[in-house]
């Protein structure tokens, strides 16, 4: 014995409460959530105000992200009112306890005259570019979206930021904003992978801009080509959310340092020396700064360059990507970012450790008075 779609979709009809549009209506004021059943499609022709979008075809699989909670009223809509009672009775036997379906679905909606709107958000595809991260549900369509409205701030187009950018530019982090004065030279090139033996000679900040948006045209790259010093810098910084400091020099880390306390903004910080690395949040919001970690700078002679000491190629992709990530968790609020904790590498041994670090209730600079930003002697260079 068979059974018609009619037959199947008038018995769920018997085993579920359906509710009318003049019953949702205020959506606001209902208390139910919204869940839109209906394909891709179908819901960017229009939906129903706060809709969250969970297809049909995928639900059993999905909805789990979209409400976690099974004690929550639910209202599922589709076109008509037949794919959102079978799956009502999907959600009940999954154990969502007060699940509902809006009877004449969207079409009903319509004809009644109450309001709804074209979605906002992801491109068609942007769905398929970003299908990777919206497939988490720390993500999602939202987090997406969120990143792709963000700006982030790389000092440094070298080594740190070359991983960085790229990462942050195919995860689709909007915009980008590059701070650089120097060219490409032919020594960069076994380790700045922004760049390439076609543009030694390039600014580099021109150079980064050619790489990232042919990587992807999402992004929008905003090309600083200057010296960071304390006349520009709480004006530059102000203009993004999260900064990544990807410098290799100790005038430049302490500035970001003090200007973030001044704009109470994060900062990614990255060094790396030799066959080693370390990766941290300076959150001056909610944890230690640079300087409850190192005071101030130390004399010239007692820290060696990177020209002079050496690195080894590949570390600043390691530290870059890490820096990345943390930028990533910053904007989308996931996971517990850096914030009081070093996480050091050491290549050689292919060991991480993570160091405690606590706010220094000496430090000159989140400890009192804003602290006064200063130009160092550019002779200081990078920390051992």
């Amino acid at each position: 014995m068979t059974i018609s779609y009619d037959d199947l979709v008038a018995d769920a009809r018997a085993h579920i409460t359906e509710i009318s549009p003049a019953e949702l209506s205020p959506i606001g004021e209902s208390g139910f959530i919204l869940i839109d059943v209906r394909e891709i499609d179908e819901w960017e022709a229009g939906i129903i105000p706060g809709a969250r979008h969970v297809s049909r075809g995928t639900l059993e699989g999905q909805i789990a992200r979209a409400v976690p909670n099974p004690d929550l009223p639910l209202v599922l809509y589709c076109a008509g009112g037949s794919r959102s009672a079978l799956a009502a009775v999907t959600l009940a036997t999954m154990g969502y306890r007060d699940v509902r379906s809006l009877k004449g679905g969207f079409a009903a909606w319509k004809s009644g005259g109450f309001a709804w709107e074209l979605p906002g958000g992801l491109s068609a595809d942007q769905r398929t570019r970003y299908a990777r991260h919206i497939s988490l549900p720390e993500v999602g369509e939202t987090g997406q979206q969120r990143l792709l409205d963000s700006r982030v701030l790389i000092i440094g187009a070298g080594g740190l930021g070359s991983p960085s950018a790229l990462y942050l530019a195919a995860g689709g982090v909007g915009t980008l904003g590059i701070v650089d004065f120097d060219r490409v030279d032919a020594t960069n090139l076994g380790r700045q992978i922004l760049h390439n033996l076609g543009r030694i000679g390039e600014k580099k900040v021109e150079s980064a801009r050619q790489t990232l948006t042919a990587l992807n045209s999402d992004v929008k790259v905003e090309a600083h080509d200057m010296r960071l010093d304390a006349s520009n810098v709480l004006e530059l910084m102000s203009g993004y959310e999260v900064v990544i400091d990807g410098t290799d020099n100790f005038p430049t880390r302490y500035l970001v340092n003090d200007a973030s306390i001044h704009l109470q903004k994060p900062v990614v910080h990255g060094s790396i020396f030799r066959f080693e690395g370390q990766v941290s949040v300076f959150d001056p919001r909610s944890g230690p700064c640079y300087r409850c970690l190192f005071r101030a700078p130390p004399p010239p002679e007692l820290a060696p360059s990177c020209a002079e000491a050496g690195v080894l190629g590949v570390l600043p992709g390691v530290i870059g990507c890490l820096q990345a990530t943390e930028t990533l968790k910053l904007l989308l609020g996931v996971g517990k970012p850096l914030v009081g904790r070093i996480l050091t590498y050491d290549a050689l041994d292919q060991e991480f450790r993570t160091l405690k670090l606590k706010k220094d209730p000496q430090c000159p600079a989140c400890s009192g008075a804003l602290p006064t930003l200063v130009d160092y002697d550019e002779s200081c260079a990078v920390p051992a």
